[in-house]
């Protein structure tokens, strides 16, 4: 039975004229999937190429399983067939011919001919399309698995020049951010690719960046781990909304200046819900600072309850010297204050 089934087969392959051979070269390309991370083809396609029914050639395969483990041969999960026919739906006709048919559900057996199916499809590998030159046992099985795998080494050959290329590009592009950053639009490319990579020591907004300039600023709250020191001359309610972004636990307190457009009552209630804030009141600072934990300091150049609104920057404070200086005249001021207070009560 099994003879007379191959003998068929080897009739049916025999009627493929060169006409479809080059047919069917220009097609395997469009034949060739990558599922589960390699290449393959449907056992539809390969039964279209090779002329025979795809019952008939997954009949052979069966008859021949050992010769088929599942990195040469594995069915299709029914997300992957789902995915695979999208494909042939956003496809065009011209592209792909007759092949979205092959995909069409059949009521009856596991296809229609080359047309409809009920089963989940197999994949096979280039391995497997290898064996099936074996299986076959044809001229045309043999000649049409040569083609097939030219076309895979050419598909690997043009997916890594094409890798190549777009690594050049994209050093090409990096080269363009770094050296070439004069207008708003590469500048915004410029905060991508710091965003993406590691953390720059200045970074500078135009006016309009609100959002980025506060994500920025309560990203850099919420790294401090013990105490969140601002000094800062203009605060208002607007900056209790980013110092509410510090970790809980993290005490903050804010240097300003004593005409503060933020109030007893808004002080309570910050620490009604994010214990604990406390606000002394200094005329020392001009500038603006941002203290983590007493060791890392950035220097600010607007109050952050207007940050984006105009052009600024923000930058890493790394001298050792003027770390130490500021937070000795921190400690000056807190000092000054406390006694003016006692002062006060007295």
């Amino acid at each position: 039975m099994a003879d007379i089934e191959q003998r068929n087969m080897e009739k049916e392959n025999e009627k493929l004229t060169a006409a479809d051979i080059e047919l069917s070269e220009l097609n395997i390309k469009n034949m060739i999937y990558v599922i589960r991370g390699q290449q393959v083809m449907i056992d539809s396609d390969l039964a279209q190429l090779y002329q025979v029914e795809t019952r008939r050639l997954n009949q052979a395969v069966k008859r021949n399983l050992a010769r088929f483990p599942e990195k040469f041969r594995f069915q299709l999960t029914q997300a992957e067939y789902e995915h695979l026919k999208s494909q042939f739906v956003t496809s065009s006709a011209a592209e792909y011919g007759n092949l979205k048919s092959q995909f069409a559900i059949s009521s009856s057996g596991e296809n229609n001919g080359y047309g409809g199916r009920r089963k989940l499809p197999f994949a096979f590998t280039e391995q497997g399309i290898a064996m099936l030159s074996a299986v076959l046992r044809s001229e045309v099985a043999v000649r049409t698995s040569i083609q097939i795998m030219d076309t895979f080494i050419e598909m690997r050959k043009y997916m890594a020049n094409t890798s190549l290329l777009y690594e050049r590009l994209n050093t090409m592009e990096a080269r363009q951010i770094n050296y070439q950053a004069e207008t708003d639009e590469r500048f915004e490319q410029v905060f991508s690719y710091i965003s993406e990579h590691a953390e720059s020591n200045q970074k500078i907004f135009f006016d309009g960046q609100i959002y980025d300039a506060f994500s920025l600023i309560a990203d850099l709250i919420q790294r401090g781990n013990k105490e969140v020191i601002l000094v800062d001359g203009y605060v208002d309610i607007n900056t209790l909304n980013l110092l509410s972004k510090k970790k809980n636990g993290v005490s903050a307190v804010v240097y300003t200046l004593k005409q503060t457009k933020l109030t007893d009552a808004d002080v309570k209630s910050f620490n009604a819900q994010y214990p604990k804030l406390e606000v002394k009141y200094t005329k020392a600072f001009h500038d603006r600072f941002l203290i983590l934990d007493e060791k890392t300091v950035y220097h600010i150049g607007a109050s952050i309850k207007d940050a984006g609104k105009k052009c600024f920057g923000i930058n890493l404070i790394q001298d050792e010297g003027i770390i130490k200086d500021l937070l000795q005249r921190l400690e000056l001021e807190s000092t000054s204050a406390n006694m003016l207070s006692k002062f006060q009560i007295s």
